[in-house]
């Protein structure tokens, strides 16, 4: 029951002061599940990362509720969920029936830039603590200066090209990589 309570809190402190949704929480959850509470490890990390991308839904909520499930089962993804998401909730529900014109008042519109620069930085760290844990394999490494340059390219030269194009070739490369050593080892 302890692990239960313990989940819930984590999450509910994290959805509670990280604004910018999921990629933002990333370092956090990353901060308090591997290096403070020692909950999974850093390839943990980057494996349930990827696997919240590719699923449906937030990749917080996502993240959290696998966590809570390699902790505590059932229950325990269900309290992480729940932890991660009712601060949201709560936030959302007070300010819709106090506030009208919440986001018009001048002192939450300047806040709200600064939360913006601060929600990049974030996404950034959890972006850095994942190359500096990656395995250092060649693959990999090609897909991710590719990515990044090809996303910079779109960016700079305005073309109409979706990112999501980008994330179909770097699964397509990788499932053919892995086919290709598939194939190599049922040789050997």
């Amino acid at each position: 029951m302890r692990i239960l309570f313990d989940l819930f809190i984590t999450f509910v402190k994290i959805g509670f002061f990280t604004f910018g949704g999921g990629y933002a929480m990333l370092s956090v959850i990353e901060d308090n599940c591997v290096e403070k509470k020692k909950w999974i490890t850093h390839d943990d990390m980057m494996n349930v990362t990827v696997i919240a991308e590719s699923t449906p839904g937030p990749i917080a909520i996502n993240c959290a509720t696998f966590i809570g499930y390699r902790q505590a089962g059932i229950l325990g993804s269900i309290a992480a969920t729940v932890g991660i998401v009712f601060p949201s909730f709560a936030v959302i529900l007070i300010i819709s029936g106090f506030l009208d014109n919440f986001l018009e008042i001048e002192v939450v519109k300047n806040a709200f830039r600064g939360i913006k620069c601060a929600v990049g930085i974030l996404i950034i760290s959890a972006a850095v603590n994942m190359i500096k844990n990656m395995k250092k394999k060649p693959l990999p490494v090609a897909v991710l200066i590719l990515s990044a340059l090809a996303m910079l390219a779109i960016d700079i030269f305005s073309l109409g090209f979706s990112a999501i194009t980008i994330i179909v070739f770097a699964a397509i490369l990788g499932l053919a990589v892995f086919a290709v050593k598939g194939k190599k080892s049922e040789k050997i």
